[in-house]
């Protein structure tokens, strides 16, 4: 399964960007392969409609999950339309690797 994680940077110790539509990075994780991928988040200085624009670009990977701080009010029902889960991860410290063995275990 393909997982959406929202990232700081570009890099595995990059942290969790608590902001989903406008995080910097979104990094798909394939549980499967364990292959990683850094998506720039072409969204993060949108006026308006970033999240909205976030699901499309994250569910155009084919993700199952999306890991992030914290999701805007319109998501919940966007994501639960396209049946992605939503994982809500307060703990800021969180780096990628971190999440990612996490996901693996």
């Amino acid at each position: 399964m393909k997982v959406a994680i929202t990232s700081t940077g570009n890099t595995l110790e990059s942290f969790i960007d608590q902001r989903f539509g406008r995080c910097a990075y979104f990094v798909v994780y394939d549980t499967e392969s364990k292959s990683i991928e850094f998506i720039p988040n072409p969204n993060k200085d949108a006026e308006e409609g970033a999240g909205p624009a976030s699901v499309q670009l994250v569910a155009s990977r084919n993700v199952g999950k999306i890991v992030s701080g914290e999701f805007g009010i319109k998501i919940k029902p966007l994501l639960d339309s396209l049946k992605i889960q939503m994982i809500v991860l307060k703990d800021h410290e969180k780096k990628m690797n971190d999440i990612i063995e996490m996901l693996n275990h």
